[in-house]
């Protein structure tokens, strides 16, 4: 098995509901993202997925992010935009885009808020 990673960052707005802190306050950060997928196989020039399109998929799924203020985006809208969900959510978005032909398959992705605070999404074991 085959691990390829790619990262990014977008800035983007968000306020915790129910948080009971400073963070229930409008507030931004720059997000780092990781994005792992675990590749079966090779291609006949030995490569699992190519960086470009990998970071194709990822940065499009970003863009719909980047400089939004997170609680007007639809998926938001009965949870919090949380890193642990901004995670999930780019995690099964760049799920859907993943050809299975590729022999690929999502493995995580994590979400920085700074240098020391990232969360993970991944599933199975």
């Amino acid at each position: 098995m085959f691990e390829i990673t790619i990262t990014t960052d977008f800035a983007a707005a968000h306020r915790l509901n129910n948080y009971k802190g400073k963070c229930e306050n409008l507030h931004g950060h720059n997000f780092a993202v990781e994005v792992s997928v675990l590749c079966s196989k090779l291609d006949s020039a030995y490569i699992a997925m190519d960086f470009k399109d990998l970071k194709r998929i990822v940065n499009d799924i970003v863009g719909e992010l980047d400089h939004k203020f997170l609680n007007d985006i639809e998926y938001f809208n009965k949870t919090n935009p949380t890193s642990e969900m901004i995670a999930k959510y780019i995690y099964e978005k760049i799920d859907k885009k993943l050809n299975g032909d590729c022999g690929c398959k999502m493995g995580r992705v994590s979400v920085y808020e700074n240098k020391n605070s990232k969360a993970t999404y991944y599933e199975g074991e």
